[in-house]
């Protein structure tokens, strides 16, 4: 096996860190991917990839990310909940690559909530 040189520990920290900081960083907005096996099964990988993606993109640093299982919600699976400081989480159903994009532009980004897939506010459901 090859020695590791301070270089390759310097970049598993950063790397570490970052992962770490998606979870546990300073934060404005913290996004929960619900990943129970419903959400799995209905493509909630995908919308977990697509997420991951445009913060890397965006280069943000206080948005957090999590997930949890299920919400007993099935139906309306992948599930996405967005809380922004100081603000009503907001749950998004149907989720999908193209609507998680939506969402994290316009509602992480710009702060506008994306009304057509908001499924509650708090804890008052709207549909």
């Amino acid at each position: 096996m090859a020695k590791l040189t301070i270089d390759d520990l310097k970049k598993i920290k950063e790397k570490v860190h970052k992962e770490m900081s998606l979870r546990d960083g300073k934060r404005r907005v913290k996004i929960t991917v619900h990943m129970g096996t419903c959400g799995i099964a209905s493509g909630a990988k995908e919308v977990m990839n697509t997420l991951l993606q445009e913060i890397e993109t965006a280069k943000v640093n206080d948005v957090v990310v999590t997930t949890s299982g299920c919400m007993g919600l099935c139906s309306r699976e992948p599930l996405v909940t967005v809380e922004v400081l100081n603000q009503d989480p907001i749950k998004y159903e149907y989720m999908n690559p193209n609507k998680m994009r939506q969402v994290f532009k316009k509602h992480v980004l710009e702060g506008e909530i994306q009304t057509p897939f908001v499924l509650a506010k708090g804890s008052e459901v709207i549909k």
